[in-house]
């Protein structure tokens, strides 16, 4: 996921300092443009298989039950929220970042910048530990949630998408149509599932929220959420946010795209937003 941005909420190692100078009073999502491998030539959902017996996903109703700021610097790969704040991974080369964010304000509260040779991809909080992954180095970062110090490296083989945690096991992505249940402790795999709609594999998953027995699920370049049954892989329920990602007015970075899903436990809703978006939508879902 190749691409730069110069904003004041990016790390950015030629001749800015690392930091973040506020999103004045603006909300906005970010976008993250892969490599070669994520790039060209690949549709948001490619579809194998010779029929489909009849549909299994139902559509998913929303209401925006408020609209809040959001970095537009943010190049978002992976979005949590607890206790009144989210915790945010940012990727691009040299531009990459964890944070903490103030949910009301969008205030970066603190933020950690990743080496150069590191691209930020899907988060996890495990307990009081952040887990993000990286796209190409084969490794997560494990962080201390209240300080952000790093705190230990586990590694993986292929690439890291997109990532969330069930309270027992966590879950990842990597553009395929396989979710893999990992352990926590040593991050090996548990298990896989294959995510099927309506019969039919779905590529691209993307970034991941673990809500009970479902996972949500971005699939890159689209405007649709999925459910997915954790167990099964089906896709159970179909959420089509291209209303929010013209109401964003996002800029015209191509890769500024939907992508950031957070569940907030109290309330039951959801947290939305995308790559270089100037706005975070919370929205409640309506019906399944």
């Amino acid at each position: 996921r190749s691409g730069s941005w110069g904003g004041d909420g990016g790390c950015v190692r030629s001749g800015a300092p690392c930091g973040f100078t506020g999103v004045e009073g603006m909300s906005v999502m970010r976008g993250d443009l892969p490599g070669l491998g994520r790039i060209l030539g690949l549709a948001s959902l490619f579809l194998v298989g010779v029929s489909g017996c009849g549909a299994t996903s139902q559509t998913l109703e929303y209401e925006v039950v408020r609209t809040l700021p959001h970095d537009p610097g943010a190049f978002t790969q992976g979005l949590v929220f607890r206790d009144g704040v989210f915790y945010e991974s940012t990727g691009r080369w040299g531009e990459s970042s964890i944070r903490r964010v103030d949910q009301a304000s969008g205030e970066v509260l603190a933020i950690r910048c990743l080496p150069d040779d590191r691209f930020g991809e899907g988060l996890a909080l495990v307990g009081d530990e952040l887990f993000q992954l990286t796209w190409q180095a084969g490794m997560v970062l494990v962080y201390d949630a209240e300080t952000l110090e790093e705190l230990r490296t586990l590694e993986y083989t292929g690439e890291g998408w997109g990532l969330c945690y069930d309270g027992a096991s966590l879950y990842m992505s990597d553009g395929s149509d396989k979710i893999r249940r990992r352990d926590p402790g040593t991050f090996q795999v548990l298990d896989e599932i294959q995510v099927l709609r309506d019969g039919f594999s779905v590529f691209q998953v993307n970034e991941l929220e673990c809500v009970g027995d479902e996972i949500y699920a971005n699939v890159y370049h689209s405007s649709e959420i999925l459910r997915i049954d954790k167990t099964s892989g089906t896709v159970t329920g179909v959420l089509d946010a291209f209303n929010l990602s013209a109401a964003t007015r996002r800029g015209p970075d191509p890769e500024a795209v939907l992508n950031g899903i957070a569940h907030d436990p109290s309330t039951g809703r959801l947290f939305l937003t995308g790559k270089l978006w100037p706005s975070l939508y919370e929205v409640e879902i309506r019906g399944g």
